[in-house]
């Protein structure tokens, strides 16, 4: 977990360059969390934490031309890593903080979330936020394209029983935030959490 917005600025920060370098494989996983995520054309959707824009282009090819796709992160370097690629095409980059985001109360339709729960300072009022942004009904994905054993084999650590990303933490985290786990896959090849913003 982190500590504050420093540490988190300053780890992404020093790696935006290569990020996409170091894991070209992804964007297939990318395409198909979006793919699973249920979203319509002409819906609102906000890609929370999104780095280099990874989802950017899967998220706009769901929601069409008519739909809205914003990229937020925190990090200014993964922003101009993400324009670089040019994806600031398929979405509007919002330098800004998910914790404080300067978004209408039920504006949206849905937030995806790449990698981004581990990283947050305070995830039950973090994902408060999230719901606070999206509409009654509304829809949020929490991805990463490697399960959790594979990404603790990754930073050679072992995976424990207060892992927030297990299905037994994670679930009455969702729950307590607003948002209700409609489904949950912790794969080799993927990781995907879908929930429901509770009217």
């Amino acid at each position: 977990m982190s500590e504050d917005h420093t540490h988190v600025q300053e780890f992404f920060g020093a790696r935006a360059a290569d990020w996409d370098r170091k894991f070209p494989a992804d964007e297939p996983a990318f395409a198909a969390a979006v793919g699973e995520f249920g979203l319509r054309p002409g819906d609102r959707v906000l890609d929370a934490g999104c780095g280099t824009g990874r989802a950017l282009t899967a998220l706009r090819a769901a929601v069409g031309p008519s739909g809205t796709v914003l990229g937020a992160d925190l990090t200014p370097q993964m922003l101009a890593a993400a324009r670089q690629a040019g994806r600031e095409a398929d979405g509007a980059l919002l330098l800004a903080d998910v914790a404080r985001l300067p978004l209408r109360d039920g504006v949206l339709d849905a937030v995806f979330a790449a990698g981004l729960i581990a990283h947050l300072p305070d995830p039950g009022s973090n994902l408060r936020e999230l719901a606070r942004v999206v509409r009654p009904g509304g829809h949020l994905a929490l991805f990463h394209p490697i399960g959790r054993a594979a990404l603790a084999a990754r930073h050679g650590r072992e995976l424990t029983p207060d892992d927030l990303r297990a299905e037994h933490n994670l679930g009455p985290l969702l729950s307590a935030s607003g948002w209700e786990m409609t489904s949950y896959a912790d794969e080799d090849h993927r990781f995907l959490v879908l929930a429901t913003h509770r009217p």
